[in-house]
């Protein structure tokens, strides 16, 4: 792994957590692509965003947080070596507890508002059976 656009004391500490997880360079597959969001024409010229896949756990990691394809493969990196130590402190996916509570969130909101809604009364309709 070559250096980064990011300090040489970053560089030497990731290269330490990959090796202390056993994550080698073999194992993942890198590729560059657009990114997507504000930025127009430079956005549109430039493969700045970088996507990971960690082959041995097929985890793929998408960063497109920097302008730098350099440093947005660093912070790609660094993502996928946090991922895989939560995975193996027993903590799971980091973020499944918070999509849990927005679908529970969302759930809420459609009882809601379906309870609120009433159907219209049609006319000539009074709800009375005829005798």
């Amino acid at each position: 792994m070559s250096g980064f656009a990011v300090s040489e004391e970053k560089n030497r500490l990731l290269r330490q957590k990959m090796e202390a997880l056993g994550i080698r360079e073999e194992d993942i597959l890198e590729k560059f692509v657009r990114s997507s969001g504000h930025g127009g024409q430079k956005l549109n010229k430039t493969a700045s965003c970088v996507y990971l896949k960690h082959l041995p756990t097929g985890m793929e990691i998408k960063c497109m947080r920097e302008r730098s394809q350099s440093v947005n493969r660093f912070l790609a990196r660094r993502e996928l070596v946090d991922r895989l130590e939560a995975v193996r402190e027993g903590h799971g996916r980091v973020d499944i507890g918070n999509a849990q509570k927005v679908k529970k969130q969302k759930q809420r909101r459609l009882r809601r508002s379906k309870d609120k809604y009433v159907p219209p009364v049609k006319a000539g309709n009074t709800g009375k059976e005829d005798d």
